[in-house]
């Protein structure tokens, strides 16, 4: 046997032995769903199974048990007096035994801020929970997209691999007729040999990505996920006044803001009130050992306005005004801070579209035409194998990068979904 034919049937045995090491990967994958996978259904299961959303609706429910705490009075009061009880503790032979029930009212106004604080506290809450499903939609949308990438990506490289099998082919059969080289055969095999072992990184992605959907769905980690569908890429139909002005009245975090401010007013309004006296009132009766039973009562008021006890009331209202002023600073920050990234947003979107329509138009029908002319221009001799691999990465990257750029844009549209309170 030939020096050049030993050296080739080892490359031969080398191309099989990384052949079977591919496919024995490729039997080791986690299990992958056939069924497509729907994106609607799965923003569903995690704003109703999500533990996050969940604790935050529970929140909610809380914080609306606060209402009728405060607008209820304080709890009545019963009192048993014995007068002149005889040493010998007989409570039955003393002189006089008076029974009172009473009440404490505050100053009115008082009862109903104290509601009005509680009720805005609970919209907060209620404003939470919103921006709360806000996020999990926003990131079951980024992770369902990212997960079509993973799967794309893997797709491209079983489809790269095919491909480069071909072109071992094409470069054995030149080697064995003696019109090619031994280098293109074994430059084939090198690129296989990368692409297998690019392929594990490639499933650990895909298995890390799904592995977070199923845990923004509250599902094990290991449960099965169909292959995403590709997004629409539907145009946004609002321009950006439209945007800003939705996200000003829509967006759940300066809906919360706003109330807040409006919750400060009412604890200031309270906080004044503080400085009126509340009423005490009793009624009693009377039972006298030897004498006519009979009725009394009497009426007590607090001096909250007495010189050593005002200034706790007078910092009550510069801490409930301070308040304010701090929830409108906030406020208007959260404001400007929408208008920016609605600004930031649109502009990554817009040039995402234009990446993806260039992609579609010019780069990738280009790069099939510069591979397809490179694969005839080996077989014919016109160029060698450099040309053709080089022709086969560029394709492959350009592909790549398109579907990166196509999930970019669906995730900024998921941000920007998140930021203006409402679907796009």
């Amino acid at each position: 046997m030939s020096r050049g034919t030993l050296t080739f049937a080892w490359t031969l045995i080398n191309v099989a032995i990384l052949n079977g090491l591919f496919w024995q990967m490729v039997g080791a994958e986690t299990p992958i769903e056939t069924n497509p996978l729907e994106l609607g259904p799965l923003v569903e299961e995690a704003l109703d199974q999500n533990p996050e959303v969940a604790a935050f609706r529970e929140q909610v429910k809380a914080m609306q048990e606060r209402i009728p705490q405060a607008r209820t009075l304080e709890d009545p009061e019963v009192k048993i007096q014995l007068w002149n009880t005889p040493e010998s503790l007989d409570l039955t032979k003393s002189q006089r035994t008076i029974y009172g029930l009473a009440q404490r009212f505050p100053f009115p106004g008082v009862l109903s801020q104290q509601e009005n604080v509680a009720a805005r506290e609970a919209d907060q809450a209620a404003q939470r929970l919103a921006a709360k499903e806000r996020e999990i939609t926003e990131a079951v949308k980024a992770t369902y997209y990212e997960l079509f990438y993973a799967h794309k990506a893997i797709e491209i490289h079983h489809e790269q691999i095919k491909l480069l099998k071909q072109f071992f082919q094409i470069a054995n059969a030149k080697f064995r007729v003696g019109k090619g080289t031994q280098v293109d055969v074994l430059q084939a095999q090198v690129e296989l040999a990368k692409l297998y072992q690019r392929l594990p990184i490639l499933e650990q992605r895909r298995q890390t990505t799904q592995a977070y959907l199923n845990t923004l769905l509250d599902r094990s980690p290991q449960s099965p996920l169909g292959p995403p569908r590709k997004p629409p890429t539907q145009p946004l139909l609002l321009t950006h006044d439209q945007l800003v002005d939705q996200a000003l009245r829509l967006r759940p975090e300066l809906q919360e803001a706003d109330l807040a401010v409006a919750q400060f007013e009412s604890a200031t309004k309270l906080a004044r009130l503080q400085y009126y006296p509340k009423l005490r009132v009793e009624l009693q009766r009377w039972q006298n050992h030897n004498t006519d039973n009979g009725f009394g009562g009497n009426v007590t008021l607090n001096i909250p306005f007495s010189f050593w006890t005002k200034p706790k009331y007078d910092a009550g209202v510069r801490e409930a005004t301070a308040k304010v002023q701090f929830a409108r600073s906030r406020k208007q920050t959260l404001e400007n801070l929408t208008r920016f990234q609605i600004q930031d947003l649109a502009a990554q979107i817009e040039a995402t579209e234009r990446v993806v329509e260039l992609y579609t138009t010019t780069v990738l029908p280009q790069a099939q035409q510069t591979l397809k002319a490179a694969n005839a221009g080996y077989r014919t001799d016109r160029t060698d194998f450099l040309d053709l691999i080089d022709a086969e990465r560029a394709l492959i990257t350009y592909r790549l990068e398109y579907f990166r750029a196509l999930v970019d844009r669906e995730q900024r549209v998921a941000s920007l979904e998140r930021v203006v309170g409402m679907e796009l």
